[in-house]
């Protein structure tokens, strides 16, 4: 039977293939974080019906005389281009801008997407689509610890931010030194016990004109202290903190120049128990609550995961990889880290399939399918010519 034959049907049989991945290339045009896939060909077997001759004195050498026995599929690589950036406005879309994918859990297994499409499950927790767990480092206390302990982003519903007592409050400003006297100003502010529960702190400044002074009264309706603020060419030189109860007024910002009254209380760091309203992603993967007593505080971070060859990687559906013999194994870490990208909230990574070139290459397949289905048909009358030799 004529080599060309086969050669014509293994022609066929690669060309399909680029087909298979050029066609799922187009499919998933639209596929979040979507890697398009090439098809390597090389040849097969050559068969040898002449070897190399060695030159000799009176006669020069000859090369092997090698008939090829037809084409293979060499490889299928995926190409890890970073797609383009989808704005989306959701604070559980994440794209990775740089190297990285996210860890997720799966019934147990381990597995990497770049497909940042997350939500949150009726327990707290960050899944995909299919269910997939979202791993990283929840905030205890407020505080995250990296590292180790690797789980479930998990955060409860109704998550507190718990009520801090006020210890400092900060007065700055300027009391005006040119005020009649006996004029009196009179400041307050909202501070806090421990378990959140508000009083007013109110402070009163009375000029002294004789003494070219303000005597302050400050009392939060159960403790109180009185003291004298005095300045030297407007600038503070005495008396400028005080103890009310757990809290300790400094004055050190406060200022005792002509024609300008702005001084106020500015900051007290004590605040109610909040709610969590809503989060942001940091660049480095943290998420950031904002709390309806207005504070911020991290509440979790999002583990990361590198591989020596992320081509490598194996895929496992639903826009998930699993580590393979020939990518190694993960090295988990974090967002802006060295060897990791950074992450971006409100956005998803695109699919980096080229529209123009996959059609660029649907044309090749096609004709080198039509080529080798040529082969066939010209082998094929070859051995007619052969059968009708007898007649």
């Amino acid at each position: 039977m004529l080599r060309s034959l086969y050669s014509g049907i293994s022609g066929l049989r690669a060309h399909q293939t680029m087909l298979d991945v050029t066609g799922n290339n187009i499919a998933n045009v639209n596929t979040t974080a979507f890697k398009a896939s090439a098809v390597n060909f090389q040849d097969t077997l050559s068969q040898l019906t002449q070897g190399a001759g060695l030159s000799q004195d009176d006669v020069g050498g000859t090369n092997p005389a090698q008939i090829g026995l037809g084409v293979q599929v060499a490889s299928i690589t995926a190409t890890q281009t970073q797609g383009a950036t989808q704005t989306t406005g959701r604070n559980t879309d994440m794209l990775i801008s740089g190297d990285g994918y996210f860890v997720t859990k799966n019934a147990g297994e381990t597995l990497f997407t770049r497909a940042g499409s997350f939500s949150w499950d009726s327990s707290g927790k960050l899944t995909t689509a299919d269910g997939s767990i979202l791993q990283g480092w929840t905030a205890v206390n407020g505080s995250i610890t990296t590292g180790s302990g690797m789980g479930p982003i998990d955060i409860p519903l109704g998550l507190v931010d718990p009520a801090k007592e006020s210890t400092k409050a900060a007065v700055s400003g300027n009391l005006p030194s040119d005020a009649a006297d006996g004029t009196v100003i009179t400041r307050d502010v909202q501070v806090f016990d421990g378990v959140g529960n508000a009083r007013t702190l109110t402070v009163d400044f009375t000029f002294d004109k004789a003494n070219d002074s303000w005597d302050y009264a400050a009392t939060d309706g159960t403790d109180s202290a009185t003291g004298t603020l005095g300045f030297t060419a407007g600038k503070a030189s005495s008396g400028m903190t005080a103890a009310v109860g757990s809290v300790t007024l400094d004055m050190t910002g406060v200022s005792g120049f002509a024609q300008l009254k702005t001084v106020g209380i500015v900051r007290q760091d004590g605040q109610p128990a909040g709610s969590l309203q809503t989060f942001n992603l940091s660049a480095d993967g943290t998420l950031v609550g904002s709390f309806s007593n207005g504070a911020t505080a991290p509440i979790a971070r999002i583990a990361m995961a590198t591989f020596v060859n992320a081509t490598g990687l194996e895929k496992a559906g639903s826009s998930s990889y699993r580590a393979s013999v020939n990518s190694g194994d993960a090295i988990f870490g974090t967002a802006g880290s060295d060897g990791f990208g950074s992450m971006v909230g409100g956005a998803l990574e695109m699919s980096n399939v080229d529209l123009s070139q996959e059609f660029t290459n649907l044309i090749v397949a096609q004709r080198g399918f039509q080529a080798n289905a040529r082969i066939i048909t010209t082998s094929d009358e070859v051995l007619q010519e052969l059968t009708q030799l007898k007649r």
